[in-house]
């Protein structure tokens, strides 16, 4: 393996444990160790800046988020793509054709204009609730980095009629991120590596969902978990052991990386 510099870690499913919903202390000792030996460690996510998690201790040096359309590191904003504001209109009318509310995120704030059990269950999964707001309509003005709402795949094509600005990012099938037509992880991760000035090949990448499939494409060595997609683990150029079983830690251990 070439020399590791940069890690990119998904978050649900691949650094924390979706029904444990916290980080184990083999995963913070491996973070921990990955820096100590001058390896950034970066987030990967569909999450807003607003609801990442909060490790103690742990001071990643940077952040993808919004599945990519938000890069930033400790200095500033490395890369920044919203959603054009005509497709999120759009989206917003076709999603209420079929019943479904949306949360729209800006880069500080999230505005929902209601909820279902698919969206409520979505915010639980990151310990949060939906937030529905009356001032909705004015929210939609500002810089969207991604919407958010409950819906089945088969709802895809009638949600995504007359948006070509924009595409879903999903890795749930309960609900959907939306996002820029041009975005995604893996733009994020090329824009964080000529940040950086590091090669592809110097990079490296865990993922679970099929919203991690650029990502793991995007890097020299993409890794998928025990626990992932099925679709994901065929492209991925390796697997490692499950979220549940410390399966990044012993994929560290056993390629010298700590």
């Amino acid at each position: 393996m070439p020399q590791t510099k940069i890690v990119f870690f998904d978050i649900d499913g691949t650094l924390i444990d979706m029904q444990a919903k916290k980080i184990t202390q083999k995963m913070l000792e491996t973070l921990h160790r990955l820096q100590d030996r001058g390896i950034k460690i970066c987030i990967a996510t569909g999450r807003s800046p607003m609801v990442l998690p909060k490790i103690d201790g742990v001071a990643f040096d940077a952040y993808l988020t919004f599945n990519g359309s938000l890069c930033y590191d400790r200095k500033g904003v490395i890369f920044s793509n919203p959603i054009p504001h005509k497709d999120v209109v759009r989206f917003i009318q076709n999603a209420a054709a079929l019943g479904r509310p949306v949360c729209v995120s800006t880069r500080d704030r999230l505005a929902a204009n209601g909820t279902d059990t698919d969206l409520t269950d979505y915010f639980a999964i990151a310990n949060e609730d939906v937030p529905i707001v009356d001032n909705f309509d004015a929210m939609c003005e500002e810089d969207i980095y991604q919407l958010m709402l409950g819906c089945r795949p088969k709802d895809y094509p009638a949600l995504l009629d007359g948006a070509p600005g924009a595409k879903i990012a999903a890795w749930w099938d309960r609900a959907v991120d939306v996002i820029p037509a041009g975005g995604g992880k893996g733009i994020g991760i090329e824009k964080m590596l000529a940040y950086y000035g590091l090669d592809k090949s110097e990079a490296l990448a865990f993922g679970d969902g099929n919203n991690d499939r650029e990502m793991l494409l995007a890097v020299g060595t993409g890794v998928a978990m025990e626990n992932g997609s099925p679709e994901l683990k065929a492209l991925a150029d390796e697997i490692c052991g499950p979220v549940y079983e410390d399966g990044i830690y012993h994929y560290c251990t056993s390629k010298g990386l700590i």
